[in-house]
């Protein structure tokens, strides 16, 4: 049964939650003084007291922070809705955002949706970012919206496959056809804003979230055009499309990262941000031209997968124990080191959010800024306009600050900037890419920093990588045949007793056998006898030695007592690890 709707809805707008449930007929005024009462008394917002009190439902509070937002009240299950206006959301995006579409006025490109949540204002901005639409949203009870979600979307999702074979059949998109670089930049829009194209863009971003993928790569080639994902530091080919799209599949993703649609000879950096299921998500995108086209790669920064706690990145306590030891250092430098894609910058915004505290300046330059904490001052790197992260670090240097993180120590100038903040007292982070720990004292001496300088600074160093783990679903213990373990130097009688395991692939793991990621990491502190070596400029090796000899444990010895542990497999370390042996 619908509720009582409001004679006049303007003159709710905005009013005091109070005034719109007395208005609606929910609550008396008497009811209303005492949930002031107790606001005043303990906190909390008006509404939950007034749940608490037992004088109104959820129901009542959602569909009355509708009307205090100025949306109308729609009875769903008495409105007809064409299944035209059904095709404008892709079912795992109506699904994702809790939307039901009503009616759709292509002259104005407005779509009026229905929802249960007026905190839901994400899902109307989403909407426009994603489809162009301008959104219009009524507000109706949960139980409406779950029966009309389950009616129109839930008998069967709409695959990428369909959506692929529906556009291959699309003669809108056959004009494309060997067309190169005579298009027109009306054609491309048309194309951009074409329904198919937004229905695909948005169904993949959202596959690309569910199986929590790192990158997706759209990649144009002579005769064909690949969509793949990066899934666990792997790339996994999704079905491709027909290359006649490929314009305006760039041309929808730059739409939405707000980049220049008709400039398609120069590379382009742009950022989506997103609230999927409630989660926010960042896409970072790059374009590129190339022979056949532009390539469009977008790093998906789901923050609601990402644990910025020390106890989460996946150290062994003896190496928690050692790190914490290092950031909590009144000054100095601290390095972690390893490739692109590593997880360096979830290892150093884990120790900056254990070290954030209202005692605490911290400044940090990014390239670009990837985690948004509370507490820290954060620049982004803009090399266009000069801001560099030497710049950058030398103004930090006047904002008084205690602890500096800066991105990436590239060049002499950031080195010796980051040395001379170490030397006034202050403790800096930062990153390099280096194989492993002790390689990173011959990457500075090559960057151009004096031996005692490194010595005097340089307080340790954490290398690190991620290795798949196994899947927990389809986990199964096997015997590793003597080819595996010489593989990492071992002999069946070495391993005697320990047990191995591997991933047999089920469903939830795409058959991969892994599903998820851990890190691995090498710790090496300096102490007098490593600077002796530094300043004498020995070699890596025998800096190497030296720091195993006061147990340092390498990246491959933390990769054997992942796969002790049963999280890894011997493939996955021997893939990701150096030999040291090998090395020395």
């Amino acid at each position: 049964m619908a509720p009582t709707n409001p004679p006049n809805l303007a003159e709710l707008r905005g009013k005091p939650l109070g005034h719109v449930l007395i208005r609606m007929g929910k609550v008396t005024r008497e009811q209303v003084a005492e949930g002031l009462d107790v606001q005043k008394a303990k906190g909390g917002p008006l509404g939950q007291i007034l749940i608490d009190l037992g004088y109104i439902d959820d129901k009542t509070r959602s569909l009355a922070l509708g009307f205090q937002a100025g949306m109308e009240y729609v009875d769903l299950p008495n409105t007809e809705i064409s299944e035209d206006v059904i095709r404008q959301i892709p079912p795992q995006m109506a699904n994702a955002y809790r939307v039901v579409p009503l009616s759709y006025d292509e002259q104005g490109h407005t779509l009026t949706i229905a929802l249960d949540s007026a905190d839901n204002f994400r899902a109307t901005d989403d909407l426009k970012r994603l489809m162009s639409f301008n959104v219009v949203a009524k507000i109706t009870e949960s139980e409406h919206l779950d029966a009309a979600l389950s009616k129109h979307y839930g008998v069967e999702l709409e695959n990428i496959g369909d959506l692929i074979n529906e556009i291959a059949g699309d003669d809108q998109f056959s004009i494309m056809d060997n067309r190169g670089e005579s298009i027109d930049l009306d054609t491309i829009k048309e194309l951009a804003d074409s329904n198919p194209v937004k229905r695909l863009v948005n169904m993949v971003l959202l596959e690309a979230i569910r199986h929590r993928a790192s990158d997706i790569h759209f990649e144009p080639f002579e005769d064909e055009f690949k969509m793949r994902y990066r899934i666990d530091g792997v790339l996994y080919e999704m079905l491709p499309p027909p290359k006649n799209i490929a314009v305006a599949i760039a041309s929808r993703i730059k739409v939405m990262a707000n980049l220049d649609i008709a400039e398609r000879r120069l590379p382009q950096d742009g950022r989506i941000e997103l609230v999927v299921q409630n989660a926010p998500v960042d896409l970072r995108v790059s374009v590129l031209p190339t022979m056949f086209g532009e390539s469009v790669v977008m790093r998906v920064l789901d923050r609601s997968n990402v644990s910025l706690d020390v106890e989460r990145i996946g150290m062994r306590e003896d190496d928690m124990r050692i790190f914490r030891q290092l950031i909590k250092r009144p000054n100095g430098i601290v390095i972690v080191t390893g490739p692109t894609g590593s997880g360096k910058t979830t290892t150093l915004y884990s120790a900056l959010n254990e070290l954030n505290d209202v005692g605490v300046k911290i400044l940090t330059s990014e390239d670009p800024v990837e985690y948004d904490i509370d507490g820290l001052i954060q620049v982004p790197i803009n090399e266009d306009v000069g801001l560099t992260f030497a710049r950058c670090l030398r103004s930090f240097l006047r904002q008084d600050p205690d602890i500096v993180l800066i991105g990436e120590i590239r060049d002499l100038e950031t080195a010796q900037i980051s040395v001379q903040a170490s030397l006034t007292g202050h403790l800096v982070f930062s990153t390099l890419h280096t194989n492993d720990a002790p390689s990173s004292i011959a990457r500075l001496l090559d960057l151009g920093l004096e031996p005692f300088l490194v010595t005097a600074t340089l307080e340790g160093i954490c290398a690190q990588r991620l290795v798949r783990r196994i899947c927990t679903r389809c986990k199964e213990q096997y015997t590793p045949t003597e080819e595996m373990l010489l593989q990492l130097n071992l002999t069946p009688d070495a391993v005697a007793g320990r047990k191995f395991y591997r991933g047999v692939g089920c469903e939830y793991c795409r058959n991969t056998g892994y599903s998820g990621r851990t890190a691995m990491f090498e710790i090496m502190m300096l102490d007098d006898n490593i600077r002796e070596l530094i300043m004498k400029r020995s070699s890596t090796n025998i800096i190497r030695q030296a720091a195993r000899k006061r147990g340092m444990r390498t990246l491959r010895e933390t990769g054997l007592l992942a796969i002790y542990d049963g999280m890894t497999t011997i493939e996955e370390i021997v893939s990701q690890t150096l030999d040291e042996e090998a090395e020395a």
